[in-house]
């Protein structure tokens, strides 16, 4: 697989993680970012030994988009510590079933079931809390393209909350939408500010495949 980086100096690595492949090694051993990038960073510098690269944020394995990992441990450090103060921006774009308009605002308290590895809504007191913007985009074929801003990070946030309200994302089987394609959800921006430099750094990749393709 070909390494598609936005960005990289001695603190952090920006790529674009490919719809398919794991954020993290998991219990089937594919191919996952983590250790792709560092036989990257050991065969581009001649690092010998363990590298070490920190993973900040995860992707579902059928969501791509835009991530940054750490090449140090005070990087992770830092990034970590910006995602508790909600300093870490994400926006992804979803595709999902039937009409929406204009903008909204979803708040859910969500609750995570380990064993089926799924999420559901719940209250306040079972659950945790859930917050997302979106606006519409594009509507094709009866389907609506949303921008969504991710307030939050719970598990399978936007795809527990869209289906709630009816309009799960296409191709989600898990909650309840069977048409025949991959997920529609792409990470598309993240914003974040350099661990040494506290600059702002923006980074902006748009899905370009098929299914995508048409919405834009």
């Amino acid at each position: 697989m070909s390494l598609e980086i936005l960005y990289e100096d001695n603190h952090v690595i920006v790529c674009v993680k490919p719809i398919g492949i794991l954020s993290q090694e998991d219990y089937t051993k594919d191919m996952d970012m983590l250790t792709i990038i560092k036989q990257y960073i050991k065969d581009t510098y001649n690092k010998p030994g363990n590298v070490y690269l920190g993973l900040v944020h995860r992707l579902d394995r059928m969501t791509g988009g835009v991530m940054v990992f750490a090449k140090t441990s005070k990087a992770a450090t830092r990034l970590n510590e910006q995602i508790r103060n909600h300093n870490f921006k994400k926006k992804y774009y979803a595709v999902v079933k039937g009409v929406i308009e204009g903008k909204g605002h979803l708040e859910n308290y969500l609750i995570k079931d380990e064993k089926e590895v799924k999420s559901y809504v719940g209250n306040a007191k079972s659950g945790k809390l859930a917050i997302l913007d979106y606006e519409v985009k594009n509507i094709v074929n009866g389907n609506s393209l949303v921008d969504v801003n991710l307030k939050t990070g719970r598990h399978h946030q936007i795809r527990v909350q869209f289906s709630h309200i009816n309009h799960p994302l296409l191709g989600d089987k898990l909650y309840g939408e069977n048409t025949n394609v991959d997920l529609m959800l792409y990470a598309y921006s993240l914003t974040f500010n350099h661990p040494i430099t506290k600059e702002e750094m923006i980074f902006e990749k748009i899905p370009n495949t098929k299914n995508w393709n048409m919405y834009f």
